[in-house]
């Protein structure tokens, strides 16, 4: 089996339609793909209806925005109830503050020179979950960078940069109580991608393993052989569950659908500590 965990549709910040997500995944050939849009669950309803007819199966998930000691980072949330209150009041949150940050974000880039504006940031985002990869493509709209990876500098939109600005980001350890109050499992999203910035030390991945983490992502485009290896160990030791993906988001990275994969037992395991939710086939 050939399984995807961690994949982006243009519900959040991908470029593909949930439904061409699906497609894609199956002209890939992937048996799984978990959809795990940023903070958002709006994707589900049009690919599981795009399922049909397929041997596909599809993983719904989100992307969660957390902040520990200072340091931005994801938290993968498969297999819960969209419905649980408490996890969906915080993820409406989280989206809400998205919006005030994003307009934020371009005045700052407009202060700096950049000929960008709010009404370009609305369209290239269309129905997403709006956010900085929008912003680095009205960037490159704008002939300011070459490319949105450019726009990821200090110079502009890297965390801390001449143009970030702070948005609300739950504390992870109360993301691991709310994703499993409504039934499912997390994961924490590329943990060593240090070029993303400060990366959290293993103290506090133990300190949210005791929390209730249930793995880390591991075999991500982020994690050099040696990041790998030591983050393969600190999951054994932890015992933790290690997953891979691509983080696919269509043409706005250059990473293709199961670049990276996870192995079918540990995929096993994850769905059969989940009860929020099901994974769901063609």
């Amino acid at each position: 089996m050939r399984i995807d965990l961690h994949a982006h549709s243009n519900a959040s910040d991908g470029t593909d339609s949930p439904a061409e997500l699906v497609r894609n995944a199956v002209v890939a050939g992937l048996d799984v793909v978990a959809l795990t849009d940023h903070d958002t669950t709006a994707g589900w309803a049009e690919a599981a209806e795009a399922l049909h007819g397929t041997a596909l199966t599809l993983v719904p998930g989100a992307e969660l925005s957390c902040r520990v000691e200072g340091i931005s980072m994801h938290m993968l949330a498969y297999l819960f109830d969209p419905e649980e209150p408490a996890f969906a009041r915080e993820r409406e949150l989280v989206r809400t503050d998205r919006v005030r940050r994003a307009q934020a974000i371009v005045e700052r880039c407009r202060a700096l020179g950049a000929p960008v504006t709010w009404e370009q940031v609305e369209r290239i985002a269309g129905r997403g979950a709006v956010g900085r990869p929008h912003i680095a493509s009205a960037l490159v709209e704008a002939g300011v960078v070459a490319d949105v990876d450019a726009a990821f500098t200090k110079d502009w939109l890297a965390n801390g940069g001449r143009a970030d600005v702070p948005k609300r980001e739950t504390d992870p350890a109360e993301a691991i109580a709310l994703v499993r109050g409504a039934g499912g499992v997390a994961v924490f999203a590329h943990p060593g991608a240090s070029k993303r910035g400060r990366t959290v030390s293993e103290a506090t991945i133990a300190d949210l393993a005791a929390a209730g983490l249930t793995g880390l992502e591991i075999d991500h485009m982020d994690h050099d052989e040696e990041t790998r290896a030591r983050l393969r160990g600190l999951a054994a030791e932890l015992g933790l569950l290690a997953t891979g993906s691509s983080d696919y988001h269509g043409s706005r990275k250059a990473v293709s659908l199961g670049a990276n994969t996870t192995d079918p037992a540990v995929y096993e395991a994850l769905v059969g500590l989940a009860t929020g939710a099901k994974p769901i086939t063609g």
